[in-house]
């Protein structure tokens, strides 16, 4: 059973052992069938938060505050986690949060003037994008940083 759950995707030793515990297995058995699974190293939980720091990054655009809150949940250890997003750099996040706010802009029309009406377009855009990144788990000042340049890039092209 253990062995078909790696199969599908890889696995921290805390998932496999709540998968285990579900079926009823004494804690002895479950503690032994995941030693031996870690000594043939096909459980890895180093390798795991690695690897899932970098998909989740690449496929989601998962900031470091994401990344880690996912790595806790699967039962990585704070050092592991810590360790794994070292791997992503703040020029990593920054591009990953240029383009998440490039996709949400495209086809947006953004009032260039300093009317109220206009002012007031931009804020609602600036909030929706900040949240969206903050969503993501990317840092909120940087977030905001990141916003008001595209914002400002985008008026000043004067894209739709």
């Amino acid at each position: 059973m253990v062995l078909r759950k790696l199969t599908g995707s890889a696995k921290s030793r805390h998932q496999l052992s709540e998968t285990l515990r579900e079926k009823g297995f004494s804690e002895s058995v479950i503690g032994a069938v995941l030693d031996r699974l870690e000594e043939v190293q096909l459980i890895d939980d180093a390798a795991f938060a690695r690897m899932w720091v970098r998909t989740r990054h690449e496929t989601r655009g998962l900031g470091r505050a994401a990344l880690r809150r996912e790595l806790k949940d699967r039962g990585i250890a704070e050092a592991l986690a810590e360790e794994a997003l070292e791997q992503l750099s703040v020029a990593d996040e920054d591009a990953m949060a240029r383009e998440l706010i490039g996709k949400r802009l495209r086809g947006v029309a953004l009032p260039a003037g300093h009317d109220a009406a206009a002012r007031k377009e931009r804020d609602r855009q600036t909030r929706r994008l900040v949240s969206m990144l903050a969503r993501r788990g990317h840092s909120p000042g940087a977030a905001f940083q990141l916003v008001r340049e595209a914002l400002e890039d985008h008026t000043a092209e004067g894209m739709p």
